[in-house]
């Protein structure tokens, strides 16, 4: 099956004796070994059939051999980070979500020696790896960055990792599996925060982690079963629900993406644009090669107060997350990254007056013309 045919069959069969084109929701959190023949489930913290069907069809969409899923996307990433044993190393974009700016510090605060590496830039990126030994553990690796939308080369980091035997982890979220697959450019694990593009409809809270190796699945259901952060039955029925609209949605939010783009380039009031479908941008070209489009997210530096912009919106709305069904808009310095020190903030060219905006499915003319009206009326 081709991948949006993928989306909407793999995990869905019509369930035996009923026909239910729609497998059923299974809320029971024990099971009666006597009427299973033979008995495969036990617990639902352990085995759960709609967590399953969602693994299944997360994996077929990488081509993987295994996905886990887990209540969020920070339990996903808590997850990952469980591999690396206090001693050893970590390479991590310096440019990260503010949630895992924090657990690569909880990881520090154990013993485990966090590096910043901007990834993005190929001189730093081959110097940093070049210069690790057998202490190097892993690789975080965001691409698109979240805010700044910095693009970096999967496979050419993939490839210097691999050297040092240490494991690569992408964090998909920005992109989703239908405008990137790292799997395909030589990652080891892809991590989603399913609460954004996966699921698409902002009502649902999710993490998945996608591979290939046996041993690491053996072991992240272990972890997973012990550390208690595997969702619910429903929780996976509305994420598998929104992965059938997922190749339609983002479509739709990257033409809507792309119009607003081109609105803001052409404000007083805007100072600059990054967007990885722009020829300026500075990895425009890694884009282009590893991902099927620039992405449903941008960002811009506004010349007004940055809060009173967000008050003036009416379609975008100020809030935190990405990737839904509805426009969203904010401000990193006083939302998503607050938790991020300033001086890391100002460092990495974070500055307090960056807006990122996530257009969602609504008519793009609505969208341009929201956005312009409120930048001007603040001119």
């Amino acid at each position: 099956m081709r991948f949006d045919t993928r989306l909407v069959h793999v995990g869905q069969r019509p369930v035996p004796g009923t026909g239910d084109v729609v497998p059923p929701i299974h809320l029971t959190t024990t099971y009666d070994r006597t009427a299973q023949d033979p008995p495969r489930y036990f617990y639902a913290r352990g085995e759960q059939p709609n967590r399953e069907a969602l693994e299944e069809c997360l994996a077929a969409l990488e081509d993987a051999r295994h996905a886990t899923v887990y209540t969020s996307g920070q339990a996903a990433a808590t997850t990952a980070l469980s591999l690396v044993p206090p001693g050893r190393l970590v390479l991590a974009s310096d440019d990260v979500y503010g949630g895992t700016h924090q657990l690569l510090a909880a990881a520090a605060e154990r013993g485990v020696t966090v590096r910043p590496v901007d990834f993005a830039d190929p001189a730093e990126r081959d110097r940093a790896l070049g210069g690790c030994g057998p202490e190097l553990a892993m690789v975080w690796l965001e691409t698109p960055t979240n805010p700044l939308l910095k693009v970096a080369d999967i496979a050419a980091v993939s490839d210097l990792a691999h050297r040092h035997g240490a494991l690569v982890v992408v964090d998909n979220t920005l992109a989703g599996p239908v405008l990137q697959r790292p799997l395909a450019h030589g990652a080891d694990i892809t991590l989603y925060s399913t609460t954004k593009s996966v699921a698409g409809h902002l009502d649902v809270l999710g993490g998945a982690l996608v591979y290939q190796d046996e041993e690491l699945h053996r072991r992240f259901l272990a972890y997973r079963t012990v550390a208690g952060n595997a969702p619910g039955g429903f929780d996976c029925y509305l994420t598998h629900r929104g992965l059938k609209t997922l190749s339609l949605r983002t479509a739709r939010q990257v033409e809507n993406t792309r119009a607003v783009v081109a609105a803001l380039l052409a404000e007083p009031s805007v100072a600059t644009v990054s967007y990885p479908g722009l020829p300026t941008h500075p990895q425009h070209a890694v884009a282009a090669r590893q991902m099927t489009a620039p992405g449903a997210l941008a960002a811009f530096e506004y010349r007004g107060d940055p809060a009173k912009l967000l008050d003036r919106v009416r379609l975008f709305t100020a809030a935190v997350s990405l990737g839904g069904v509805r426009s969203l808009i904010e401000c990193p310095a006083l939302m998503t990254h607050r938790p991020v020190p300033p001086e890391v903030r100002r460092r990495l060219g974070l500055t307090d007056r960056l807006i990122r905006i996530s257009p969602g499915i609504e008519d793009p003319a609505d969208l341009v013309e929201d956005l312009v009206t409120a930048l001007r009326d603040g001119a």
